[in-house]
Parts: C-alpha cells; structure tokens; sequence
C-alpha cells in the first residue's frame, strides 16, 4: 500500500523521501507544475523588506537576487520551508511566520513594532499568478506600501502517471497527501478525467489546511482530515492518525 504524494516537484522529492524513512511506499503525482516568470524590476522604490508565501518564487528569482541588492535585506518568509529555501539562495536575516498569510501579514505588522522595519516601508511580495489571499492590500491597510511581483505560475498537471492509475484500480493506495487547494482541485480534474474519482475520494485525504480540505470535501470525499497546524510535521501526525484508523 502506497501513499500518494500530489505536491509539486521538486518540494516532492523531499516528501517522499521523508515517508519512506517512516517505512512508507511513496507514489508521486505532482498536481501542478511549476514555471518561472520572467523578473523585471524597473521600479524606483527602495525596498525595506522582501515577503514570501513559497519557496517557488525564490526559486524562480534565485540567480537575480544578488544583482537586484534584495539579499542585504530582511525576508520575511510564510514559514520554516519557504525560510530554509531563502536562507539557501542567500539571505541572512530571515524571519518565520507561522505557516500561512494571516500569520505573514502579522510578522510584518510586528516586525514594524520591534523596528526591524521602519514603518510606512515599501516591501516587496515575490509572488505566483494565483493568489488566494490579497496579502498586499490587507499590509496596505496598515500602512505599508507593498509591490508585487509576480515571479512563477503553477500550472494544472493535466494526468495521472499510469502507476498511480493502477494503483487505484488495485486499490494499492492508503491515502493522498494535499498540499494547496489549488493543487487539490487540479487532482481532483485530473483524477475524474483518468476514470478514477471515485476510488481516489474512497481514502483519506490528509490535507495542510482547511481551506484544502474545503476542495475534498466538496468533491465528496468523505474522510477529510486536516494538519493540526500548516506544516508538514503535523501533516504526517494527521496521516498516521488516518491510518490508524482504517486499521482499526
């Protein structure tokens, strides 16, 4: 029995190796693809701080961020993963939200209290295309002025890998891991085109928030669980949870 892993490359590598330490068996099927947005930065601002709410728009940046002069200033990151990437492209003052938007906004707004920013800074978001929270504005509203940048998309997978098919024909897999909501609509398009919906909705959904498990469950899915916090240790708390519980 197999685990099926949706997050995208190459953040599911680490993932699955991670199960396997656990003595999991791991099936890959990566929801969305990632893909860099050309960077042009011909603004005048000087910037105060940098914002980031994933790894990817580091990633996609990386080669730039020493030319455009962002790695002399503070970053303040989503979480300890987008934290661990910025940290590797180079920034030295990183500071750690606590796994999602409303806790960034709120960093930010401290960061202001403790003068690690000055207030009224102009920060720069490195952004997706898509968002699902309109960060700028809600800073925006506490007076800072923010610049987005949009430096990658995600782009829907549009099918499965033929062995993640046939493990659910054979009923070979335990449970599916989500990562983003947009990720699991993209799984669930891709599950109903490859003829496998409803084997993929008869397991448990373990999933990194509430607004993910929203997407399940209004797909059907019965057994929706969510991470107790949005972050990967507690995403595999929930899995063995769900899996303890079919075993009972």
């Amino acid at each position: 029995m197999s685990i099926l892993v949706t997050r995208p490359h190459p953040d599911n590598e680490a993932t699955a190796a991670s199960l396997r330490a656990r003595g999991h068996a791991v099936l890959l099927a990566p929801a969305l693809k990632f893909e860099p947005v050309a960077f042009h930065d011909k603004g005048e601002a000087r910037y105060g701080a940098v914002l980031v709410t994933s790894a990817n728009a580091i990633r996609a940046v990386a080669p730039q961020l020493r030319e455009l002069g962002l790695l002399e200033l503070p970053l303040f990151a989503v979480g300890e993963h987008t934290a661990a990437a910025a940290r590797d492209a180079g920034f030295s003052r990183v500071i750690v939200a606590g796994g999602d938007a409303a806790s960034l906004r709120d960093k930010v707004m401290q960061g202001a209290r403790d003068k690690v920013l000055k207030k009224k800074s102009t920060l720069l978001y490195l952004a997706g295309a898509d968002l699902s929270r309109d960060l700028g504005a809600e800073l925006d509203a506490g007076g800072f002025s923010v610049v987005t940048q949009t430096t990658y998309r995600m782009t829907p997978v549009k099918h499965l890998p033929r062995e993640v098919c046939e493990g659910f024909a054979a009923h070979g897999v335990e449970a599916v891991l989500h990562y983003s909501r947009r990720s699991a609509r993209a799984f669930l398009d891709a599950a109903r085109d490859e003829g496998v919906e409803i084997s993929a909705l008869a397991i448990p959904q373990c999933c990194l928030s509430e607004a993910v498990a929203g997407a399940l469950r209004e797909a059907g899915a019965s057994q929706v669980l969510v991470a107790a916090t949005p972050d990967e240790s507690a995403l595999f708390a929930t899995l063995e949870r769900a899996l303890r519980t079919r075993l009972a």
